[in-house]
């Protein structure tokens, strides 16, 4: 089960020892008041500070409040009712002296028994329970109040007023000022008959109140349209319309319905109406999101949309049921888990909505069967009053839910289906957090399983994910400006599930400069608003950079990104750990100037993005940003490479060109061409002493038809260590001379040149003696030369070229010029040698 609870308030563990106790304190007649009947408890509130309100029966059928404190894990007794109530509503003030409640003074079924009914059916009260005193009558209506105190932010402000919001089943939400004067140590209301009244809305047909963010949001009809919109609440009496958006959704207006205000359950039809199933959900991070359980268009389809309002878009689900019977089938829950939404159908389906990344349906979980599961809740009684919180209205038992990580694991493990394997990754590295732990066992699940990956490569996922939760924790605003995933579009279909997208207006925010959530949430509307495809940051420019900047080593932008690679030598010399803690990978040994060229061009890249997109940021901050971004993501490629070493126990690998490999050393061969690749889609860095390795692994493992085939296609890349390395172990066989000369034909012109010496073979030095003359005569020609009368080196030899040739090739030599080439054992006597050398060999004699 990927959702996991944890008892948050258990009536049984958390109040039960507590009644218990009290009737021991408390006399038989109080005792018996009070009872200690737990099966009659319900939750009808929780505050903005945790404290849980609930009721019980006592023995004698009195209607009991109590109030539940998280922090301390204490109890405290309220207020008693001498009759048993239906209660509706409940709400206490911060300080604990003023409780509100509203409730029924009959049902139907009782009126009807009754000689004498009461005038009205619902009666809603202000208590003074500081101490018990005073109690005044606020509405005495047939329609249903509910009741909530207005919370201060920071639990440290006293005010000497309190404020109280009364919503009514008339459609209207009126708020209640309440003064309050301390005599000793006892509160009182101040004038307690002329209480200000104000009227914040009416016609109003859906609300919910958000404890948290102390926020109201509701729906109106305005012009044909249904608008939401949304007051915030402050410490003082004011308050503010903050948002404004309309609905594209066709809602039928049947009565008042309240989320986070209805929190007791009953099957009694009288108190329960038709529910209009919608709630809004916000997120520390600014989202905003409305859910709507919508007409399915068959008994044996499930309908609901999600609308991403910070996005500018919704989304229409379609789900078939596997079991069509309907009459199984009830409203959806949806639960608000911060990073996700969940739509929850009991028995049939979880679906986890990623709400901070929507854009692509595979990084949400579309879960059934087991996985599908959430012990302890019951169907049809859930309600998600705080953020990771549920309450199961039947039992009256909170939990806090949360995605359990190793769950989420061994889905990972489990899962066959790229769309579940892309969600799970995401989940692990951007919701739970990366951290080398998590990052070591996701790398091991990848060294299993990265060929089995058809649509997506996990290696990319695994950089640009870790990349982005590291840049981001210090700094947030990173987040639109660099990738969280190196996907560009996923068209995969998820089986059981039709998703249609629609474009939608984006919120109006009537008030400027906020704070907190409102502040966040302007920042993702401006986004969405001034949306640019170029913001975050992508490696199809940086492909163009590198390709143009490898085509031509003397261009302008070289210059520029070498200067920014030399600027960049901590970032390198700062990997030198991973080679300390067990000198296992032989990486870092020799300088890669192509790859620091390369991490240059990724620096210089990222700070001209960063410093477009982030205004608000200073040239040094950018510039350690780039450094940081590319030096972590060498990191990771040396934490991939330090657990495949572990996991195939290569132990302290000494490269020898003698030895043929082994099979682990074949499979350690295939995971770096698959991280080759996957830095090359990324044009990202790789460590210094990557390729040295990669190719060594290659020349004990591969064919030579096969190694000479992977070198011409890009996978190999030669290295002038490598080829040193070779040319000195290997004795000139004649499988050994094939293989050498199939290699120094390959190299790099002045690479060539550079290892051609240390060859002790004919070939070799032919080629050496070429290049000798070769740079000679360059030199030469750029010289006025007059040609001297000289000695012959040699017994004149009856061919006048090479005569002509060892004479200039001497005389430069005696000018000192040939003190410039860097050719060892090499003059005009060896070149005259080898000339008739190979004469004779070519004319076989």
């Amino acid at each position: 089960m990927l959702l996991q609870l944890s008892a948050h308030f258990d009536p049984q563990r958390d109040v039960g020892p507590w009644l218990s106790e009290q009737a021991a304190l408390l006399g038989d007649a109080d005792a018996d008041i009070l009872g200690n009947n737990l099966e009659t408890l319900r939750t009808v509130n929780v505050e903005r500070n945790g404290n849980i309100i609930y009721t019980w029966k006592g023995n004698r059928a009195h209607t009991c409040i109590g109030l539940y404190e998280p922090s301390s894990q204490n109890n405290q007794h309220l207020y008693t009712f001498e009759k048993d109530l239906h209660m509706i509503s409940c709400s206490v003030n911060s300080e604990k002296t003023l409780l509100a409640v509203s409730f029924l003074q009959s049902t139907t079924e009782e009126r009807t028994n009754l000689l004498f009914p009461p005038v009205s059916k619902c009666l809603t009260l202000l208590i003074e329970i500081h101490p018990v005193n005073n109690v005044k009558v606020l509405k005495a209506v047939d329609s249903w109040i509910r009741v909530q105190f207005v919370y201060p932010v920071a639990e440290t402000i006293t005010s000497p007023a309190s404020y109280l919001l009364l919503i009514s089943e008339d459609k209207y939400i009126e708020k209640i000022d309440i003064k309050v004067v301390r005599e000793g140590d006892s509160v009182m209301i101040e004038n307690a008959s002329q209480l200000s009244r104000q009227r914040i809305v009416d016609d109003i047909f859906w609300a919910q109140w958000n404890m948290l963010e102390q926020t109201l949001f509701y729906i109106a009809s305005k012009e044909s349209r249904d608008i939401l919109y949304c007051i915030q609440f402050y410490p003082d009496k004011n308050f503010k319309l903050i948002l404004e958006t309309p609905l594209d959704i066709n809602l039928d207006d049947i009565g008042l319905k309240s989320v986070n205000l209805d929190f007791n359950y009953s099957q009694d039809q009288e108190m329960i109406s038709k529910p209009l199933n919608i709630q809004v959900f916000t997120s520390e991070t600014g989202c905003l999101c409305i859910c709507c359980n919508l007409v399915p268009a068959s008994p044996e389809e499930v309908t609901y949309s999600v609308s991403f309002l910070h996005k500018g878009y919704s989304k229409t689900y379609t789900i078939t049921l596997e079991r069509g019977d309907s009459s199984e089938v009830k409203d959806l829950t949806f639960l608000n888990l911060d990073y996700y939404v969940a739509v929850y159908l009991p028995g049939h389906f979880l679906h986890l909505l990623n709400t901070r990344h929507p854009d692509l349906m595979c990084y949400n979980f579309f879960l059934t069967g087991g996985n599908a599961k959430i012990n302890s809740l019951h169907t049809n009684a859930l309600l998600s009053p705080l953020k990771s919180m549920v309450l199961d209205r039947s039992t009256g038992s909170i939990f806090t839910v949360a995605i359990n990580r190793q769950a989420l694991l061994q889905f990972l493990w489990n899962s066959k289906s790229d769309n579940d394997r892309l969600a799970a990754l995401h989940c692990l590295l951007l919701h739970i957090g990366s951290t080398k732990e998590l990052e070591t066992q996701i790398i091991q699940w990848i060294i299993e399983n990265a060929a089995t990956c058809f649509t997506f490569d996990p290696i990319q996922e695994l950089i640009i994910a870790s990349l982005y939760w590291r840049m981001c924790l210090k700094d947030s605003k990173l987040d639109s400006v660099l990738p969280y995933t190196p996907l560009l579009y996923w068209n995969e279909d998820i089986p059981g599930i039709v998703c249609r997208t629609h474009i939608i207006s984006l919120p109006v925010l009537k008030v400027q400069k906020c704070k907190g959530f409102w502040e966040k949430l302007g920042s993702s509307l401006e986004c969405s608003r001034c949306f640019d495809p170029h913001k975050c940051f992508n490696s199809k420019l940086l492909r163009l950079e590198r390709d143009k900047l490898l085509s031509d080593e003397r261009t302008e932008e070289r210059t520029i990104y070498t200067e920014s690679c030399l600027k960049t030598q901590r970032m390198f010399s700062s990997l030198n750990k991973w080679n300390t803690e067990e000198n296992m990978v032989p990486l870092f040994q020799e300088e890669d100037y192509q790859q620091r060229l390369l991490a240059g061009l990724m620096v210089a890249q990222l700070k001209d993005h960063l410093t477009r997109h982030l205004q608000h940021a200073g040239k040094k901050k950018i510039d350690q940003i780039a450094v940081d971004y590319v030096s972590k993501s060498l990191d990771l490629i040396c934490l991939i490479m330090e657990n495949v070493w572990k996991k195939y126990s290569l132990g302290p690998w000494i490269f020898s060109c003698r030895q043929e490999g082994r099979l682990d050393e074949m499979v350690v061969f295939c995971i770096m061409c698959q991280i080759l690749q996957a830095t090359s889609g990324m044009c990202m860095p790789l460590p210094p002493g990557f390729h040295t390795l990669h190719i060594a692994l290659g020349i004990r493992c591969l064919p030579l038809h096969a190694l000479l085939h992977y070198i011409d296609h890009g996978v190999l890349h030669l290295t002038e260590k490598c080829v040193m390395k070779l040319l000195k172990e290997l004795d000139n066989t004649e499988k050994n001379e094939k293989l050498k000369l199939s290699i120094l034909i390959r190299l790099p012109e002045a690479t060539g040149r550079k290892v051609s010496q240390l060859w002790n073979h004919p070939v070799s030095t032919n080629s050496v003696a070429r290049n000798y003359v070769k740079v000679l005569l360059e030199k030469l020609s750029s010289k006025q030369y007059s040609m001297l009368v000289m000695e012959s080196l040699s017994p004149q030899i009856e061919f006048l070229p090479l005569n002509y040739l060892v004479n200039m090739l001497a005389e430069v030599e005696s000018q000192g010029w040939m003190a410039s080439v860097a050719q060892e054992n090499m003059n005009a006597r060896c070149v005259e040698e080898l000339a008739l050398k190979h004469t004779t060999l070519l004319l076989g004699l």
